[in-house]
């Protein structure tokens, strides 16, 4: 058999032939052999060059493995490039709309909740929260033992009260070292596991900040009276006589001259508080610097935010005039109570809220770090001047606090009615600056039990309100199991302001929390001590009683509060009032676009009532009762003309209708922010 050499391809204006095709000159053959060439065109064979007139390439179909200019030839005719084409510019114009709609979405979606208005914020005392070492005082280890508690109420936000080193003149509130953990509560590896252990379970962490005074043990104050040069100025010192110091009518909060002396340094300190606790003086640059610095330190470990202490007393004027009487007839050596005077230089003087924006834009920093907002906010007891607590949120420019505390809700007790509760709303509604964001607080520390001054018939009413309430519920600890106050004889007073006056002492609402029917109510389960006593209902008042009663007060606040924090109009809806009467207070949360909405309706009055809000055309007919404090009318459905309460009971309401309330009854609503619902794509816009 003769051997043949396999023609590897010709090149036809300029593009290359596959070898095993037969064409229209008979050139080559499917058996991919051809006849022999001569010797001296063998060199060749692979590269033939063909004249356009003597040949043309007539390939009918793209076939599998052609060439690149195979390829290309016929890419370009009209049938492939067309299609082509086509797909390429839908692409992009698909591109281009996704793109477009991502940014108008961005554009238009509103701003997202940050976690402390989300959560309610739980106060924790840690004096009296819970026991680990058995001392009969609570500690830090204490609390990280119970974090499930937090969880199992929904609670992501908790705001420890004072647990620096320090003399427990005012049980924490007079701070020998702000860097350092009082050794009652524990050391500072038992603050950093509590602070890991609450991140881990998605919980934040709010210090309590006392910026006005310190310790007369801290080493400044130590260093100021011996007149130290760079501390000799760091409180606020002036001459006196030592058998009289009293450099003007100044008063403590607590009773008495606001000034000391000091016979180490022979002049008179002020003391806005106890004598224990020198002001200190936040004109000296040095001051406000140390502060800083503190935040620094503490924001440096982690914290989630700070509780900024008694902050309208931080500065004080320069010139230490004395303030006008209240009773200009009254002998002055009489005045010896905050009450007596108008307290025009010793709070809410100028420089004031400059200081508590530079600890803002201090904690901004920190804010950066994606996920980790640092939060503020302010107390300030303002009473019936509620324009100067408003001036804590900051302005439209220059933030201050993400906000102050609301009190004025303390005041329900004084009439229970209706109109007293919205009276007390509507105090701070109408007050709040726009699109801001307003809280609620109805028992702290310093004041007595809303069970207690409100009574146990309106404990769940009270949380009613204040988890269907726009803005950041504030729940003191054993509020959510309606704890009461305790009584305490005179031999068991604890509380500095009780040891000078007994009826002033804050030792009945400090009471150890009631965990369980076992000893000491589960608060120490080592020994048989507790600093202050236990409250006798504490078999039948408990967590442990509680999370087993679906109808329990605590069953309650949890359903009410993951209600609160599922439901779009409820978190950040429209608030709008209703009705108010002598016993009824109703109002309702509803959201632009969402049929779905909540009417609220809160029996606070002395007897039953039958509300009739017939009136109100955007209601429908039949309304359905979601919840009832009583269990009583649990899904009960009441014609709007005629909605039972009973005394004490509250009912949510959930109903749907097409047309919203707020647009018609612009007076009568609120919301911090617009927003509202696309159902077609199931998301917020602004609008």
């Amino acid at each position: 058999m003769s051997s043949k050499k396999q023609s590897t391809g010709m090149v036809l204006l300029n593009y290359t032939i596959d070898p095993d095709f037969q064409d229209v000159a008979g050139v080559g053959s499917g058996s991919g052999t051809s006849p022999p060439l001569p010797e001296e065109k063998q060199q060749d064979s692979s590269s033939v060059k063909l004249e356009p007139a003597v040949e043309e390439y007539t390939q009918l179909k793209p076939y599998a493995g052609m060439p690149k200019e195979v390829l290309l030839l016929y890419s370009s005719q009209a049938r492939y490039r067309v299609p082509r084409e086509v797909l390429f510019w839908l692409i992009v114009a698909c591109t281009l709309a996704l793109v477009a709609l991502t940014i108008t979405v961005i554009a238009l979606s509103p701003r997202c909740l940050s976690w402390w208005q989300v959560s309610p914020v739980y106060q924790v005392y840690p004096r009296s929260f819970r026991d680990s070492d058995g001392d009969g005082v609570g500690d830090l280890k204490g609390i990280q033992e119970q974090l499930d508690h937090f969880e199992f109420l929904n609670i992501k936000s908790v705001w420890i009260s004072p647990f620096y080193r320090s003399p427990m003149k005012d049980f924490g509130y007079d701070v020998e070292d702000f860097r350092a953990i009082d050794p009652l509560f524990g050391t500072m590896q038992d603050f950093e596991e509590l602070l890991a252990e609450m991140h881990n379970k998605g919980l934040k962490l709010i210090m309590d900040f006392i910026p006005n005074h310190t310790s007369d043990k801290h080493r400044w104050f130590n260093l100021s009276r011996t007149r130290d040069p760079h501390y000799e100025d760091y409180y606020v010192w002036t001459d006196c006589n030592e058998t009289s110091p009293r450099p003007n009518n100044w008063v403590s909060i607590f009773g008495n001259s606001s000034w000391t002396y000091d016979d180490v340094r022979g002049q008179c300190y002020l003391h806005q508080f106890l004598k224990e606790q020198p002001d200190l003086n936040f004109r000296n640059t040095h001051v406000r610097q140390e502060i800083v610095d503190i935040i620094h330190f503490w924001l440096g470990k982690g914290v989630d935010g700070f509780r900024m202490d008694a902050v309208k007393h931080i500065l004080e004027a320069a010139h230490l005039r004395d303030e006008p009487q209240v009773d200009p007839e009254k002998a002055p050596e009489a005045v010896t109570s905050e009450w007596d005077l108008y307290h025009d230089y010793t709070t809410s003087q100028v420089g004031l809220h400059d200081l508590l924006r530079d600890w803002r834009a201090q904690m901004d920093v920190y804010s950066r770090e994606p996920g980790r907002y640092r939060f503020m906010v302010t107390e300030s007891y303002d009473y019936q001047e509620v324009d100067k607590t408003m001036m804590y949120y900051g302005t439209s420019q220059v933030k201050e606090s993400d906000f102050p505390f609301n009190f004025y809700l303390l005041d329900l007790p004084h009439n229970t009615s209706g109109l007293w509760v919205q009276q007390l709303v509507q105090l701070w509604m109408t007050n709040m600056p726009t699109g801001r964001w307003a809280n609620w607080v109805v028992g702290n520390h310093d004041k007595p039990r809303i069970a207690t001054s409100a009574g146990q018939t309106y404990v769940r009413v009270i949380n009613m309100l204040l988890l269907t309430l726009p803005g950041t519920p504030t729940t003191y600890y054993g509020e959510e199991i309606g704890m009461e106050n305790i009584n305490v004889t005179d031999s068991e007073i604890q509380d500095p302001a009780g040891k000078y006056n007994s009826s002033a002492s804050r030792d009945p609402q400090r009471s150890p929390m009631q965990w369980s029917a076992h000893t000491n109510a589960g608060f120490n389960n080592k020994t048989n001590a507790t600093w202050l006593p236990v409250h006798p209902d504490f078999t039948s008042v408990n967590v442990e009683v509680q999370k087993k009663d679906g109808r329990s007060v605590m069953s309650q606040y949890r359903f009410l509060n993951t209600l609160r924090q599922s439901e779009l109009p409820l978190h950040r809806g429209w608030f709008c009032f209703v009705h108010a009467d002598a016993s009824v207070f109703s109002y309702l949360r509803e959201l632009d676009g969402l049929h779905r909405a909540f009417l609220m309706v809160l029996n606070f009055g002395k007897e039953s009532a039958v509300t009739d809000l017939s009136s109100v055309g955007e209601l429908p007919e039949q309304l359905t009762v979601l919840m009832s404090t009583n269990g009583v009318s649990d899904g009960k459905v009441f014609q709007k003309s005629g909605i039972l309460t009973e005394v004490g009971e509250g009912l949510v309401i959930q109903f749907s209708a097409p047309t919203r309330f707020n647009p018609n009854h612009p007076k009568q609503c609120y919301v911090s922010e617009k927003a509202c619902y696309l159902g077609a794509m199931d998301i917020l816009y602004k609008c």
